[in-house]
């Protein structure tokens, strides 16, 4: 169906080029430049596509003060050049008309229509704007962060966020109360903390049911950056084009490389799931699964790393006792 939308769109541009040239008997050059245009109007819709409309916002704005700056530098100059103001206004507007669409362009790119109207409405535009997500409010984490001076900025808390987080808290389990009200406690640390500043916005969506689906369309409108932990909201919001900012990655990056070959002291917990496996746990919480390591289950040993599995989850690291890998590599030495 696209395909035939767009020969149709071809077709009109090669016959309206040649009724267009069969006015001036150039039928022939008319078909054939009706039918460039076409061809150019058809790939300009795949180029505009990835174009962020900021950077046309900031485009066309930054034209405007090009060209009206042009115009000023001429006011003064008309009296001395006047036989040649002509070719000087059209060499003006040309570079500086150009110049103005640039940068209007380059600094545009994070511009939106949302911010515009926001602009209008006479509420000031900020960047650097993060919403955070319940799970990265009760988690605590973000606090930490923002503690050591790694996160700076505007931090959104939505109104419906905030009736979750009390709705929590108010839950006849007590589990679930416990993290309500840890939530609170770690906002209001975050309030305290002189780098950050935290606003309640009051916007909502009330045809949009979901909690998430309302952050997502929220960021969108403010342009903002969404902090959580879920993987789901992570996955939609990043399909909708919101960066997302996800405090579990940021944990599993900065976990420290262990490379096959290393020796590392563990304590076996408990069984694991395969026969004869043993399962250990480091100080930042990846498993070490021990191949044959059922028997020092509740000791200590020094443990070779075999190799290292990244999941999306975590990171999991299997290994062997370290006597027994090093029984393996001699005998593969010797042949």
């Amino acid at each position: 169906m696209l395909i035939l939308m767009k020969l149709l769109i071809l077709a009109a541009f090669v016959s309206g080029g040649f009724y267009m040239g069969g006015r001036y008997d150039y039928e022939y050059w008319g078909a054939v430049s009706g039918m460039i245009l076409g061809i150019i109007t058809l790939l300009s819709d795949s180029i505009l596509q990835k174009v962020k409309p900021g950077r046309f916002i900031g485009a066309f704005i930054g034209l405007l003060f090009g060209l009206l700056f042009s115009k000023l530098v001429l006011i003064p100059l008309s009296p001395v050049l006047a036989d040649k103001i002509n070719s000087l206004s059209f060499a003006l507007n040309a570079i500086l008309g150009y110049g103005g669409l640039l940068v209007g362009a380059n600094r545009g790119r994070n511009l939106t229509i949302s911010s515009v109207l926001r602009l209008f409405k006479g509420q000031a535009i900020e960047s650097n704007l993060k919403l955070l997500d319940t799970s990265v409010i009760i988690d605590g984490r973000i606090a930490d962060i923002c503690e050591t001076g790694f996160i700076e900025g505007t931090f959104i808390i939505p109104q419906f966020i905030l009736q979750e987080l009390q709705h929590i808290a108010d839950s006849s389990d007590s589990n679930k109360r416990a993290r309500g009200r840890r939530g609170l406690d770690i906002l209001h640390r975050i309030q305290k903390m002189p780098n950050i500043s935290v606003k309640i916005v009051e916007e909502d969506f009330p045809n949009i049911k979901e909690v998430d689906a309302k952050l997502v369309a929220l960021a969108r409108m403010l342009d903002a950056k969404v902090m959580t932990n879920d993987f789901n909201l992570n996955k939609v919001a990043e399909l909708q084009g919101v960066s997302v900012l996800n405090i579990n990655e940021l944990a599993n990056t900065l976990k420290p490389v262990v490379l096959p070959g290393e020796i590392m002291n563990v304590f076996v917990l408990k069984e694991g799931k395969e026969y004869n496996q043993g399962v250990a746990y480091l100080d930042d919480g990846t498993m070490v699964v021990v191949e044959n390591g059922r028997r020092f289950i509740g000791k200590k040993i020094d443990v070779a790393v075999t190799s290292v599995l990244q999941t999306t989850a975590g990171r999991m690291i299997f290994s062997k006792p370290k006597d027994e890998y090093e029984r393996e590599e001699l005998k593969l030495q010797r042949g």
